[in-house]
């Protein structure tokens, strides 16, 4: 699979799975911030020591010098995001934590719930103690069985800006969570990756992303289960995207829709509604497709995932 850095608007994400036949099965959604009744939000940013340069933090000096040294990164865009997702969250705050904090990396420290008019003045600048390891699965737990206990729904939004060390425990954790929500024992809670900086392993990242692809599990609604997204801090346009992957196929977003290929050829057709979600076959060749709804159209470009 290959996710389109910058699709154009309105798609929230593209995402391009090669077929062995040359054709390319395409699944894209509808760029939307979604209403659910209910939702609860968390923001847990990397304290790894990877990310003092980040925080602006990496000064051998006292911190009485620092103001004059390193730029902090990191607070801008905890900034914006946390005061999104206050402001999305039902009960008008956003829970925020360090992770990968003490030396082996395991270790998360609560920072507290945030208002959106807090976190405009919210002063990031590290934890306590910054981590050696960066380890992803205790912040996890940390929100699906803490924060969130009891929640309808839930959104945790992961800051990091290198490489995961416990990869395949995350992944087990998750397969097992992911059942629990099919079997209606626990609510949905989207996970999200956000990478920041140069070193970010975005391969991981898609790793995690895709780990649900074809897993048919759906929970008692029947809506797909897919725990995780990825995103990008450089290549984000719109805080609306850390909701690309939140999606239904069963919502309706317009009247009709049409795909067309490359050569004009009528791709797939939503004369009932054109969903949130879209899933289309191209064929073999293509290179772009044309997505046509009331009132407009979009034509995206599709090289960049086929040259990875």
């Amino acid at each position: 699979m290959a996710q389109l850095p910058s699709p154009v608007e309105p798609f929230g994400e593209v995402n391009v799975y090669p077929q062995p036949d040359g054709a390319l099965r395409i699944v894209a959604t509808i760029l939307m911030e979604p209403d659910i009744e209910g939702a609860r939000a968390g923001l847990a940013l990397d304290g790894s020591a990877s990310m003092q340069k980040m925080y602006g933090a990496n000064a051998p000096v006292s911190p009485l010098f620092r103001a004059a040294g390193g730029v902090n990164y990191v607070e801008p865009v905890v900034r914006k995001m946390a005061g999104y997702l206050a402001r999305f969250a039902s009960d008008g705050q956003v829970h925020l934590a360090y992770w990968a904090c003490s030396p082996d990396g395991s270790r998360v420290e609560p920072i507290g719930a945030v208002t959106e008019a807090g976190a405009a003045a919210l002063k990031v600048g590290g934890p306590k103690q910054w981590g050696r390891q960066t380890k992803l699965l205790p912040p996890v737990r940390h929100f699906v069985e803490g924060v969130f206990a009891g929640a309808r729904w839930a959104i945790a939004v992961f800051v990091t800006d290198g490489v995961i060390e416990d990869l395949e425990a995350v992944k087990e954790y998750c397969h097992g969570f992911a059942h629990r929500v099919a079997r209606g024992e626990q609510a949905f809670v989207k996970l999200v990756l956000l990478g920041v900086g140069e070193e970010v392993d975005e391969q991981q990242m898609e790793e995690l992303d895709d780990m649900f692809e074809g897993s048919e599990l759906r929970d008692p609604h029947g809506n797909p289960i897919d725990l995780w997204d990825h995103k990008l801090a450089s290549e984000m346009r719109s805080l609306h995207e850390i909701f690309a992957e939140v999606v239904s196929d069963k919502v309706v977003v317009a009247e009709w829709g049409k795909v067309s290929d490359g050569t004009g050829r009528v791709a797939h057709s939503y004369p009932d509604g054109l969903p949130a979600r879209l899933r289309f076959t191209l064929p073999a060749g293509t290179t772009a497709f044309t997505l046509d709804f009331p009132g407009g159209r979009a034509t995206q470009d599709l090289t960049d995932a086929l040259r990875r």
